[in-house]
């Protein structure tokens, strides 16, 4: 389903395939951020860590009447501290989404699937 931005000259749909392409590509600007990992998939006990080209994979974005919220799978790099690396992706993904689409995202959940020697 698509979300509907509106503005002075009309109405703009964007689908959820092109929202978690964003969020991705701005949580993969984070420091200590190693990559994202696949939601649906575990390979004994491992996550599977996504490329560039499958990055809405490691993203599931929900609307919900007027709220919209985004689920990030991630892989964060040993040593860093996870708690501060969850918080910057939130804080970019939110910054990213109101700048770039116009969107007000009111939850950035964040799912720490492995920690990643670089």
């Amino acid at each position: 389903m698509p979300i509907e931005v509106k503005n002075e000259l009309g109405k703009i749909q964007v689908m959820n395939e092109v929202i978690a392409t964003l969020a991705g590509s701005a949580a993969l600007e984070c420091y200590g951020l190693v990559g994202m990992a696949s939601r649906n998939q575990f390979k004994d006990g491992i996550a599977e860590l996504l490329g560039r080209e499958n990055l809405r994979r490691g993203v599931e974005v929900r609307h919900e009447k007027d709220r919209t919220e985004i689920d990030l799978y991630i892989i964060v790099s040993y040593g860093t501290k996870i708690s501060v690396v969850a918080q910057n992706v939130q804080a970019k993904v939110k910054y990213v989404m109101n700048e770039v689409i116009g969107l007000q995202v009111n939850t950035v959940n964040i799912f720490v699937q492995g920690v990643r020697v670089a």
